[in-house]
């Protein structure tokens, strides 16, 4: 579903992904961690195509991002790490805006805003102003949107932030049915419990490299804590990338 090919990007002088290359497969969650300024979200939006690559690919659902950009997008869907709503909208004229530009009818639409209002538990807020909703509500409406069009591959950059016990619960479940019918995720996160309670395999970036990346046995963290592999890790990445 997601095939990244030695892929770099580069902002001047400074490269921000180097040499990137990899495979997402239906029916897996992906899980991206790192440091700040590791270079998961430059990942991430150059996947969803709001980043041009310098060199390299990325093909989503068989469709290159640059070259066939309407065709991956019409597949996919991006949740960023910020919400964003159009404030003067209430959250049905937000949903239905984004199920429109996906080409749905008006039917299909209404029934699968229901449903996911119903699954993030927002049915009774619907109908307020975007600008008067806490983080979290905004975070789930956000959420919703990406979901309306039944998506085949799913980015999703720091998924939980801001969400209540209740709402991830009612996340992770999504999660779990989106892979059940083949769907592809990648997320991209801070968080190492949610990486290893949700995520199939977990990457580990560094100065912009993949320097690990496997399940969480296959990475060393075998009777471990994972955050002391994470740490140790990283560490050695950033003496790599020093030396």
């Amino acid at each position: 579903m997601i095939e990244i090919r030695r892929l770099m990007k580069r902002f001047g002088d400074k490269v921000a992904v180097k040499d990137l290359t990899l495979d997402v497969p239906a029916g897996e969650i992906f899980a991206c961690l790192g440091p700040n300024g590791a270079g998961k979200t430059t990942t991430v939006k150059t996947m969803a195509g709001l980043l041009r690559p310098t060199s390299g690919s990325v093909r989503i659902a068989g469709h290159d991002i640059v070259t066939e950009t309407e065709a991956a997008k019409a597949r996919m869907a991006y949740v960023p790490d910020e919400p964003f709503l159009y404030e003067k909208l209430t959250g049905r004229e937000f949903l239905e805006f984004v199920a429109r530009l996906y080409g749905l009818d008006r039917k299909t639409a209404a029934s699968r805003i229901g449903a996911l209002a119903e699954a993030f538990e927002f049915a009774d807020y619907m109908d307020e102003l975007a600008d008067g909703y806490s983080h979290g509500m905004s975070q789930r409406i956000v959420v919703a949107s990406a979901l309306v069009h039944e998506p085949d591959v799913l980015l999703i950059d720091e998924p939980f932030v801001g969400l209540d016990p209740r709402s991830s619960r009612r996340l992770k479940d999504t999660f779990a049915r989106l892979i059940a019918r083949g769907a592809a995720i990648f997320l991209s996160t801070h968080t190492l419990s949610i990486a290893e309670e949700v995520a199939h395999r977990i990457g580990i970036m560094s100065s912009g490299e993949l320097i690990a990346c496997g399940s969480r046995d296959e990475i060393g963290a075998r009777g471990r804590d994972l955050e002391d592999v994470f740490f140790e890790i990283t560490e050695k990445g950033n003496q790599a990338g020093t030396a």
